[in-house]
């Protein structure tokens, strides 16, 4: 069921001022799901609570269905919600749903004041035409952003960036002398490259590595059973750990442990993982994709805080952890560019500002 009018906690109590704006987001309905996080949840979840704490009046709406492929209950359900809406409100939609449905907002778009929030761009017709009914889009990256204006027709100066903030954490200890210790924070799919990364760990197989994978199982579970068997094929099983989602101080404490985050993907918009391990000053490990350069970004001094290799590339993602291996000096370059850039991420209260003032503008 869509819970049509939950509100944040932060407006369980009225809040007193001259002015009050309100904002109904429309959501996946499992955004909440503990056993499926994902950075586009995390985005959504807190912004909402940034939103509130700003003043916002927030009306959130789950919307349950395996979007952007929804069922038909799933497309009825939105309509209803749709409709249900009153005249002249500001309209925030996740694009999950947003690009599968712009046959359902085009009838809307005038009567409502729709603001469309891209994680992940699509890149197919319909969402052209959902992204035509906005009054603002609002992407998570400036490699989104780029993408679809290349894409789509759209005045420029309506689609804007608010990029994800980062929780400030303390600094991960100082990483092993060797830097062995490897983690990679993604749910296991073909997507983020998990198959690329134990084909360069079975050729280095010789080195002493460990690596954690916190990220759901469930999702290509006939992927997980490939790879567990390439790992028991290498007899590297005992060395790789397949935890599952972590969250909360499970999470924290993998990043603490980590000397090094590996990010495998073979395309990202942004990489919210990686500015979390740079939060903690642990160097990164990617492929140059996307957003991925983006969110890794540069200390003050110009370093990267991390090596970037190209996607769906075994050997040369074995020859980067090579040689990050097999350099004492690059590992401390690394280490120190990574808390170097630690001191330049910005929090979540910067990422709600930017996306207020664009409802704001909206709102009129």
């Amino acid at each position: 069921m869509i819970d049509a009018g939950r509100l944040t906690p932060a407006h369980a109590a009225e809040v007193v001022g001259p002015r009050r704006r309100t904002v109904h987001v429309v959501l996946p309905g499992d955004i909440d799901d503990p056993a499926a996080p994902s950075g586009g949840n995390t985005y959504d979840r807190r912004v909402c609570a940034g939103l509130g704490e700003r003043g916002w009046l927030v009306h959130e709406h789950q919307v349950p269905g395996a979007w952007p492929h929804p069922d038909p209950a799933a497309l009825a359900a939105l309509a209803r919600l749709l409709a249900a809406t009153p005249d002249d409100a500001v309209v925030l939609v996740d694009g999950l749903i947003a690009s599968a449905v712009p046959d359902l907002l085009a009838p809307h778009a005038t009567r409502l004041r729709l603001v469309l929030l891209v994680h992940m761009p699509l890149d197919h017709e319909a969402e052209g035409r959902a992204l035509a009914t906005a009054r603002a889009v609002v992407t998570t990256s400036e490699w989104t952003r780029r993408r679809l204006l290349a894409r789509h027709w759209l005045p420029a100066d309506r689609v804007r960036v608010a990029t994800p903030g980062v929780t400030p954490a303390p600094p991960a200890a100082p990483g092993s002398a060797a830097g062995h210790r490897l983690l990679c924070v993604a749910a296991v799919t073909r997507h983020k490259g998990h198959d690329v990364l134990v084909d360069a760990l079975c050729v280095l197989a010789e080195m002493p590595w460990t690596l954690v994978c916190a990220g759901t199982l469930a999702r290509e579970p006939e992927l997980v059973h490939r790879l567990r068997d390439r790992l028991a094929g290498a007899g590297l099983s005992e060395r790789v750990r397949l935890a599952g989602p972590l969250t909360g101080p499970a999470l924290d404490a993998a990043y603490a442990a980590a000397d090094l985050l590996v990010l495998p993907s073979r395309g990202e918009t942004y990489g919210m993982v990686v500015t979390e391990a740079l939060a903690r000053g642990v160097p990164v490990l990617a492929t140059e994709v996307g957003g991925l350069p983006e969110a890794l970004g540069r200390a003050p001094d110009g370093d990267l805080p991390g090596l970037l290799v190209p996607p769906d590339d075994p050997a040369a993602l074995a020859g980067a952890l090579s040689w990050w291996w097999g350099d004492d000096e690059l590992r401390a370059r690394l280490r120190r560019a990574a808390l170097a850039r630690r001191d330049t991420l910005t929090d979540w209260p910067v990422t709600t500002a930017r996306l207020a003032a664009v409802l704001e503008e909206v709102a009129g």
